[in-house]
This record gives structure tokens, sequence and C-alpha cells, in this order.
């Protein structure tokens, strides 16, 4: 059920979000030189590496780290990048990974590979055994602004805790803080 709820969710999503993402693609083009898109490799379900789709909102060859860690974000986020993060609207290419099968629309944010100490925890827990989502429980609850054990703390009470009804508040929750530009960095 979760998975046919995710595609239908994600396909509509798209739908509706066609217009936003237009003027996002014609404003990235006006804003600085580079591809529209990013794929971050990410990891995935039982460890597994793949491509995360998003908007570009940083100036091509910049390093990519953690958004809380990033230096100088002048520097290195452009000016329409700043507006697209606060919303989260360079996020929203990922319900196509969510309809490829390579995420879920709730679930732990999928890692960087980097991010080494995640990826240990997260396997020991068992937490690599669901699909990461575009959202979840750690970020309705401070996202960019709390520490890893905090996030690995909250989702491990997700993946104890999760079905369609609390998945339901977590994206009502999502929403509702997005509108706002919560609990992001840059």
């Amino acid at each position: 059920m979760k998975r046919l709820f995710d595609i239908i969710f994600s396909f509509l999503c798209l739908v509706a979000t066609l217009p936003l993402m237009i003027l996002s693609i014609l404003a990235i083009k006006l804003d600085s030189i580079g591809p529209i898109f990013f794929n971050s490799i990410r990891v995935g379900y039982n460890n597994k590496n793949f491509k995360m789709l998003k908007l570009r909102t940083m100036y091509e060859g910049t390093e990519l780290i953690e958004s809380n860690k990033i230096k100088n974000v002048n520097k290195k986020v452009t000016m329409t990048g700043k507006i697209l993060r606060k919303y989260s609207i360079d996020e929203m290419p990922q319900f196509i990974s969510v309809i490829i099968g390579d995420m879920s629309v709730v679930g732990p944010r999928p890692a960087l590979p980097s991010q080494k100490k995640i990826i240990i925890k997260r396997k020991k827990l068992g937490i690599n055994l669901i699909k990461p989502g575009i959202t979840g429980l750690a970020q309705i609850n401070g996202r960019d602004k709390i520490t890893e054990s905090q996030k690995i703390k909250l989702d491990y009470e997700y993946l104890k805790k999760h079905n369609f009804f609390f998945d339901l508040k977590i994206i009502l929750k999502t929403v509702f803080l997005t509108l706002k530009g919560k609990n992001i960095s840059h």
C-alpha cells in the first residue's frame, strides 16, 4: 500500500508543481552557468548507492557536503538557489526518485556516502532496511538544526512507528513547515 501511495502522491505532486518547476528552471538558467539538475549520489535502501535528482542551487564545481557544514554560503549558493532551498523547491525532482523506486515520500533522509557515522549507525539499528524519504521524522523535528545523534534517534523512532497515518501526519507537518521556510540552514 505504501508503494502505491508513493507513486500516486508523487505523480500528483509533480503535475501540481509543474508551473513552479518551469519557473524555477528558467530562474536557474538565468541566474548562473551550469546544468539545471544535479544528481547527488546518496546511500539508500540496504546501503546501496543511487542518484537523487535535485534542482541545482549551487555554483557548478561546489564541493558536495552536508547543508549545515557549508561555509561562505554567498559564494557557493546562487541567488535563485537561496530561494529554492528556503522553500525546498530544489527537492521536488525527488518525486521522480520515488516513482522509480529508489525513495519513498516518507522515510529517513538518504545519507551522503561521506556520512559514514550515520550509515554505520543506521545499519546497526536496521534503519537502512527502509527506503529513504523526501521527508521524515527528523525533517519535521529540526531538519538541519539537529545533531546526527538526534537524527538517528528520530529515524529509529520512525522505523518502529511507521504506518500510513503516521506518514500522513509527517507529510502534513512537512507542508506546513516548508511553507514557513523553517529549520533550513541555507
